[in-house]
C-alpha cells in the first residue's frame, strides 16, 4: 500500500490522549518535551495536528482562546512543530492556514522565533512586539521594596481575574482557574487590602517559569519574582516585554541573563488589548 502525501493526510483535533506523541514531537525538534506545559495547553485550549502514518505526528500546534465563550475576542497561537523528517514540504503553512480558517475574524497573536517569522510575516502576521527569554539563578540583593507579597489564597481568585482581565483586555478565566493546580507558586501583591499584582511560577523541565507577571508598576513586579525566587531552588525563566527596560536590567543584575528574542506578531487587529505597562511577561509565550 502506498503511504498518502502530506497534503492528504487530515487534520484533527488534538487532546490530552495525544500528550506524548506531542512531547515526542517537541523532542524530535530539538526543544525539550515539556509534558507539563503539553497537558496545560492541550486542556485550555485547541490542539490540531497531522497524524503520520509511520507513527507519531507530522505537525501539531495549538491555539488558546479568550473573551466570551464562542465568540472569542483574542487567541493566541502557540507550540507551532513540523517533524524534521518532513520539514520545508509546506506542512507548517498548511496546518497555520487551517487555523486561520477555523478562527474567522477573531484576532489572533503569536510569539515568533526567528525561524518561524517568515513564515508568518507570508500568512499576513504583523511584528507589534518583541519580548526578552532571561534564565539564570536569581541572587538577591539591594534594598527592600516595601512592596507586601504573600501566597495566594482561594478567596483571591475573584480579585485575580478581575485584574487579569482589566490588564491583558480579554476574559481568561479557563487559563487562571488553572493556575493553583499547573504552578508550584502563586503569589500577589497587596496593598491596603487590594491586590494590585500577582505572578505564578511554573515548573518547567529543571527551571521555574515565571508567569504570568502583572503588576501595578515595576517596583511590585520586581517584589512579585523576589518572592518567587525566594521559594525555589531551581533557576528561573521569564520572557519580559522589551518595553519593561528596568525590570530587564534589574533582572540582569540579580543573575538572569539573556536567552533569546521572539517577535510579538498578531493577525487581524494592529494592537493587542489592554494595558501593556502592567503586563510584564506572559504565563507562557504559546498562550500570548
Amino acid at each position: 500500500m502506498s503511504t498518502p502525501s502530506l497534503a492528504a493526510l487530515p487534520i484533527r483535533r488534538l487532546t490530552l490522549r495525544d500528550l506524548t506523541v506531542c512531547a515526542d514531537l517537541s523532542q524530535d525538534r530539538g526543544w525539550p518535551r515539556e509534558e507539563h506545559k503539553w497537558g496545560f495547553l492541550l486542556t485550555a485550549g485547541k490542539g490540531f495536528g497531522i497524524d503520520d502514518p509511520q507513527g507519531g505526528l507530522v505537525a501539531a500546534c495549538v491555539v488558546t482562546e479568550y473573551g466570551p465563550w464562542g465568540r472569542p475576542a483574542l487567541a493566541a497561537i502557540g507550540m507551532v512543530l513540523v517533524a524534521g523528517r518532513h520539514a520545508r514540504q509546506g506542512v507548517g503553512r498548511r496546518l497555520m492556514g487551517h487555523v486561520l480558517s477555523t478562527m474567522g475574524t477573531t484576532p489572533l497573536t503569536l510569539h515568533a522565533t526567528p525561524n518561524g517569522r517568515p513564515l508568518y510575516e507570508e500568512l499576513g502576521f504583523k511584528v507589534t512586539g518583541r519580548a526578552e527569554m532571561l534564565k539564570g539563578h536569581f541572587t538577591p540583593g539591594g534594598t527592600e521594596s516595601g512592596v507586601f507579597t504573600r501566597a495566594a489564597a482561594a478567596e483571591d481568585l475573584p480579585a485575580i481575574l478581575c485584574l487579569d482581565e482589566e490588564v491583558f483586555g480579554a476574559d481568561r478565566t479557563p487559563l487562571i482557574t488553572r493556575l493553583p493546580a499547573f504552578a508550584d507558586q502563586l503569589r500577589v501583591a497587596e496593598e491596603d487590602g487590594r491586590i494590585i499584582g500577582y505572578a505564578a511560577a511554573w515548573p518547567n523541565m529543571d527551571t521555574h517559569v515565571v508567569g504570568p507577571l502583572v503588576a501595578r508598576d515595576t517596583e511590585t513586579a520586581k517584589a512579585l519574582v523576589g518572592s518567587l525566587a525566594a521559594h525555589t531552588d531551581r533557576q528561573l525563566r521569564t520572557d519580559i516585554d522589551v518595553r519593561h527596560e528596568e525590570l530587564l536590567t534589574w533582572a540582569k543584575a540579580r543573575g538572569l541573563a539573556s536567552v533569546a528574542f521572539n517577535a510579538v506578531m498578531t493577525y487581524g487587529t494592529t494592537a493587542l488589548p489592554g494595558d501593556w505597562t502592567r503586563r510584564f511577561a506572559p504565563l507562557t509565550v504559546a498562550a500570548g
